[in-house]
């Protein structure tokens, strides 16, 4: 594969990430409201501004590598989140612990991504005078703290939801 080449399947990569983090901060937004006023509101808050500043450092890498985000991949991100949001319901009877859950794991499943993606960057980058490997191994590490937390919330939450009936 030629350098071009390289670079357009780079550009994709990287907008597939960036859709990926409006996704999560569209499902965030949500969470917020929905558990407004409880403990909830303060973890979802926090993981929502720690996401906002991921994509932000995303966005900076995309620039300085020369390429842009993608309108066409951003809005079908933000489509999936809605439809995902169908799914799950996100309503305040008797299935309230099950959607916490699920949306948890879906958020595991978004910040994993982020891990690889910090990782797969950190082994392609090799030597630029503005992208380094230890910014990478940085953000890779953010994201394992960020799984850490999530994780620890999704199994209170099951806990509470499937514990001994």
């Amino acid at each position: 594969m030629d350098e071009n080449e390289k670079r357009k399947e780079l550009a994709v990569y990287l907008q597939d990430h960036y859709a990926g983090a409006v996704a999560a901060i569209e499902m965030l937004e949500h969470l917020i409201k929905t558990h407004a006023g409880k403990p909830l509101e303060r973890f979802f808050r926090k993981l929502c501004a720690d996401i906002r500043l991921d994509r932000r450092q995303l966005r900076n890498v995309m620039t300085v590598l020369g390429f842009q985000e993608s309108t066409v991949r951003d809005t079908g991100a933000w489509m999936a989140e809605k439809l995902a949001r169908t799914k799950l319901g996100f309503s305040n009877g008797k299935t309230v612990g099950l959607r916490l859950v699920e949306s948890l794991e879906i958020l595991q499943l978004g910040i994993t991504g982020k891990r690889l993606l910090w990782r797969a960057m950190s082994a392609a980058i090799k030597s630029s005078p503005v992208l380094q490997q230890s910014d990478f191994t940085a953000l890779e590490r953010r994201a394992i703290k960020q799984l850490e937390r999530v994780e620890a919330k999704r199994l209170e939450a099951a806990r509470a939801t499937f514990g001994a009936a």
